[in-house]
C-alpha cells in the first residue's frame, strides 16, 4: 500500500535547516515512506519560495513546523496541488496578527540567537551558516510576518495543522483560524512548537495517521 503514497516532503522553518528532521524522518523512512528533506533557498521572497516548493512538493505530502508549515499553507491556500499536508504550528497572518510579535520583539533585542531560543525553546541550538545568519532572518521573518492566508480550495488535499499543548494560548488561536480556512486542527500532548526535536516520534506517528486516513478514504471510494 505505501508504494501508492505519495512522496513527503519535510520542510523546515527560519533559522533552522533540514537536519531538524533527522528523527522524523528516519522513523518515517523506517515505515517504508518516501521521505525528502530539502534546504529552502530562504530567499525572503513568498513568491520565490513558494515557486520552489512547487518543484519540490507537487503532488506531495507537505509536512512543516513553524515557517516550514506557514509556507506549506500558503502552498495549499494559493493552488499547489498537494496530496495533503500535516503542518504545526502556522502563523496565519492578519487572522492572528499578534502571534509573531514575541519572536520579532526577541530579534530585534538579540538577533537570530534570540529570536530561535524565543520561538522554538530549549531544544534550539544554533546551526552554521545561513540558518544563524541575522540578514537572511531578517528576510525571512517579514516573510512570514506578511503571509495573508485564504480559503483552502480542493487542489490543497487532506490539510491537517496541529498545535501543542505547551504553546503559548496565541497558538491555539492560530489553529482555530486555519479551520476557518478548511484544514483539520488537532491539539499534540506534551509539545510546544520545536516539535521535530520534542517529540519526533509521536509526530511521525501524527503524519502517519493522517496519511492512513487518505489511505482508507482512496480505498472506500472505490468500494
Amino acid at each position: 500500500m505505501l508504494d501508492r503514497i505519495a512522496p513527503l516532503v519535510l520542510v523546515h522553518g527560519t533559522a533552522t535547516t533540514p537536519a531538524i528532521w533527522d528523527a522524523v524522518a528516519a522513523d518515517l523512512a523506517a515505515r517504508g515512506y518516501d521521505v525528502r528533506t530539502p534546504e529552502r533557498p530562504r530567499t525572503g521572497d513568498l513568491a520565490r519560495e513558494l515557486v520552489w516548493l512547487a518543484e519540490q512538493a507537487t503532488g506531495c505530502w507537505v509536512i512543516g513546523q513553524s515557517g516550514g508549515a506557514t509556507l506549506g499553507l500558503a502552498a495549499a491556500c494559493t493552488g499547489v496541488p498537494l496530496a495533503g499536508a500535516v503542518l504545526h504550528e502556522p502563523a496565519v497572518g492578519s487572522l492572528v496578527p499578534d502571534l509573531l510579535a514575541p519572536v520579532a520583539a526577541a530579534f530585534a533585542d538579540g538577533g537570530t540567537a534570540a529570536l530561535g531560543a524565543t520561538l522554538y525553546g530549549p531544544a534550539w541550538r544554533a546551526e552554521p551558516g545561513a540558518a544563524s545568519d541575522d540578514a537572511v532572518t531578517t528576510r525571512e521573518l517579514a516573510m512570514f510576518r506578511g503571509f495573508e492566508p485564504g480559503a483552502l480550495p480542493a487542489s490543497a488535499g487532506r490539510v491537517l495543522v496541529t498545535h501543542g499543548a505547551r504553546s503559548l494560548p496565541v497558538r491555539a488561536r492560530a489553529a482555530e483560524a486555519a479551520a476557518g480556512l478548511g484544514a483539520a486542527t488537532r491539539l499534540l500532548d506534551g509539545v510546544a512548537h520545536h516539535v521535530a526535536l520534542e517529540a519526533p516520534g509521536a509526530f511521525a506517528d501524527v503524519v502517519a495517521g493522517w496519511v492512513a486516513g487518505w489511505v482508507e478514504g482512496r480505498a472506500g471510494a472505490s468500494v
